[in-house]
């Protein structure tokens, strides 16, 4: 079976759009060919076309507009990096994901951004640092002090500069933090636990500028254990 039949065309479609975005040939901004023009230089049918650009804007990458004149056909919105996070979005939204897995993913992600930071030369943490500051806000709610744990997690990973990384990062973002604060609520004396992660992640970016990257993933399993321990989470089946 040819790779230009009718199931497989608009794949076709689809990897040609996100090479380009990823080499920098199409960015923000930039407008699509038409459909007409992309179907006669990929071989492949009209429909194709239209399949693959309707799943690129659900991805996000794209915007379409019917119609003619400036403002008509297929307009580039974003990088890869949002596609990505707003296909996760989608995914947790219309089958999510067990707690379990997304617990497993974020300590992937997360021992790896660390280790990564604290072997970076001069790594910028200003953004981490700064949610930090934040956090020590007097009379902080619970709700807005979780919101600022997740996004000092989330400017960890950005900080680590790999994009995929980050935008699975961020598309695990909103399931993250709903499983947190439903935690939460089972937390026996919250103060305390507060203050323990406020310390836990000071003692993370510590380890970070002191290049310590074997401490920083440890550290930074134990912090994300011991909250899941703490509010009764279920962790990963052991293998």
């Amino acid at each position: 079976m040819s790779d230009t039949t009718p199931a497989r065309a608009w794949r076709v479609v689809l990897e040609k759009i996100e090479a380009d975005l990823l080499s920098g040939a199409l960015g923000p901004g930039d407008r699509m060919p038409p459909e007409r023009e992309l179907a006669a230089t990929l071989g492949v049918g009209r429909s194709s076309v239209r399949e693959a650009l309707r799943v690129l804007e659900v991805m996000g990458l794209i915007r379409t507009a019917t119609g003619s004149g400036p403002t008509a056909g297929a307009i580039v919105t974003a990088t890869p990096h949002g596609g990505l996070a707003q296909l996760l979005r989608l995914q947790v939204a219309a089958h999510g994901f067990p707690i379990p897995d997304v617990y497993e993913t974020r300590l992937l992600l997360e021992e790896w951004a660390v280790a990564h930071l604290a072997d970076l030369e001069g790594a910028d943490l200003a953004e981490a640092r700064a949610t930090l500051v934040a956090m020590d806000a007097p009379e902080l709610s619970i709700e807005d002090f979780l919101a600022l744990d997740s996004q000092f997690h989330v400017r960890l990973v950005e900080a680590s500069g790999n994009v995929v990384v980050s935008a699975t990062m961020a598309g695990l973002r909103e399931t993250i933090e709903s499983y947190i604060r439903a935690g939460a609520e089972r937390v026996p004396d919250w103060t305390a636990t507060g203050a323990r992660l406020r310390h836990e992640h000071a003692e993370i970016l510590r380890a970070i500028e002191r290049g310590e990257s074997d401490a920083a993933r440890g550290l930074v399993r134990a912090h994300i254990t011991g909250y899941y321990a703490d509010a009764g989470l279920p962790a990963p089946t052991a293998h």
